[in-house]
């Protein structure tokens, strides 16, 4: 064998020899980039929590106009009353609740009026028994009168006047549900605790008159 195809035979062994080389290097690199791309698009628990927000009044929208109705059965959505709708928009996402406004107003825990977030439940009059949806921007959804299931502001007029307190239900850290079952929003231990009230938005005996003292 001649000196120069000795010459050839060594240089193609050294070309394959550096090409898996770096072919093992840049498996290495890809691998690391990967890595590293997967941990930081890690999602906060605090988004998840933002995101199931958006879901909750995603829903709630959905029964935009459906009628309202002084002690509507729980589940149904032929028609609400206002707490039965919080019931059902939030058990859609994991969340029970208890069925009147009264006793929803002690779970959770108490936000002020000025850290109000998306999702969480506002409370009218005193002793309460009406209850709705903050959906942020100084909006409400809930159900009550001849409107039904409507959007209104909560900044002016009769609701401004007659804002009582606020609960946030939705878990801290962003998991709607669990594998066991429905969070179940535990009651304040701080708060008073409800009375075994009826299941109704409304204080027994009371007439809807009161809810169109706004402006």
């Amino acid at each position: 064998m001649n000196t120069t195809h000795k010459r050839r035979i060594r240089n193609f062994t050294i070309g394959v020899s550096l090409g898996a080389a770096l072919l093992a290097a840049g498996t290495g690199i890809t691998g690391n980039n990967s890595t590293a791309y997967a941990a930081t698009s890690t999602t906060p628990a605090s988004s998840v929590s933002a995101s199931i927000a958006d879901q909750v009044i995603a829903t709630g929208l959905k029964y935009q106009g459906v009628r309202y109705e002084y002690g509507a059965e729980s589940g149904i959505t032929s028609s609400f009353d206002c707490s039965s709708f919080t019931q059902f928009v939030f058990e859609q996402h994991g969340i029970s609740l208890p069925r009147s406004s009264k006793q929803q107003s002690t779970v959770g825990t108490f936000i002020p009026r000025n850290e109000l977030q998306p999702g969480d439940l506002v409370f009218f009059y005193s002793p309460v028994h009406h209850v709705a949806i903050y959906m942020g921007d100084g909006k409400i959804l809930h159900t009550y009168g001849d409107d039904g299931v409507t959007i209104t502001p909560l900044d002016t007029g009769w609701w401004d006047s007659h804002y009582t307190t606020a609960r946030r239900v939705l878990p801290a850290n962003g998991q709607a549900a669990t594998d066991s079952g429905p969070a179940v929003a535990s009651p304040d231990t701080s708060a008073p605790s409800a009375a075994d009230d009826s299941s109704q938005d409304q204080a027994i005996g009371d007439a809807w008159d009161w809810l169109y003292n706004f402006e």
